[in-house]
């Protein structure tokens, strides 16, 4: 059992953990896709999706409005059609309406009567303002991949992170949703992890790349972790 005593900070990804990113990236793909005649079932698209994102983060650092739009390019040259600027650009443009998981804003907000809070995001600042508000606490610190200008899993993020957080690593406990993203890169630079295995059309994986990793404990919601660290 995870001792919760030990921890000062809890950093989150965003996007997966805290967002209900599956609804937000499938919801923007088959608006495009049925544009163009295109019928992909949910857990190839987010298979795609996943493998286009990592290709597009690799090598030169680009904005992660860039790699979205690279992302929708890429389901096009696969599919065998040629979206608009505007479609495109769609993807991104939806992320700020993503909404929270149901249970995300009540256990954010348990958390913070005990922990500090940080974001640690693959994302540009200007994406994340769209989304701060509607995550109903004020986190004590947001890093971002246009910050680090690298994306995790890169340990550029959590070093910066870990800088800028001012805590030692043992006293910092990391919570996502990817165990290739955030549990691995995370345990490399000595946090504690845990992993949120939230619902999914492309079950234990989602909309990002396959890994295998221990998280130091496994939850299916944050209402289960904030039940557990508030008690604990």
């Amino acid at each position: 059992m995870l001792d919760f005593t030990r921890f000062e900070v809890l950093t989150f990804d965003c996007y997966g953990t805290l967002i209900d990113w599956e609804t937000g990236i499938l919801s923007a793909l088959h608006r495009i896709l049925s544009a163009h005649g295109k019928n992909v079932d949910d857990a190839t698209l987010l298979k795609m999706y996943g493998d286009f994102e990592q290709l597009a983060e690799n090598g030169k650092f680009h904005p992660y409005r860039e790699v979205l739009e690279s992302v929708v390019r890429k389901f096009g040259s696969e599919l065998g059609f040629t979206p608009t600027v505007e479609q495109a650009r769609s993807l991104p443009d939806s992320l700020p309406h993503w909404k929270p998981w149901p249970d995300t804003v009540a256990a954010l907000r348990q958390l913070k009567s005990r922990f500090r809070l940080a974001i640690l995001s693959n994302v540009d600042d200007d994406l994340f303002a769209g989304t701060r508000p509607q995550l109903g606490v004020d986190f004590d610190e947001v890093i971002t991949a246009q910050q680090a200008q690298a994306y995790k899993p890169s340990l550029k993020l959590f070093e910066l992170a870990l800088s800028r957080i001012g805590t030692p690593a043992h006293r910092v406990l990391h919570v996502g949703q990817s165990i290739y993203h955030d549990v691995i890169p995370a345990q490399a630079l000595g946090l504690a992890t845990i992993w949120v295995n939230r619902p999914s059309a492309r079950p234990g994986v989602g909309a990002v790349k396959s890994a295998v990793g221990k998280p130091d404990l496994t939850v299916s919601s944050l209402a289960e972790l904030a039940a557990t660290a508030v008690s604990g």
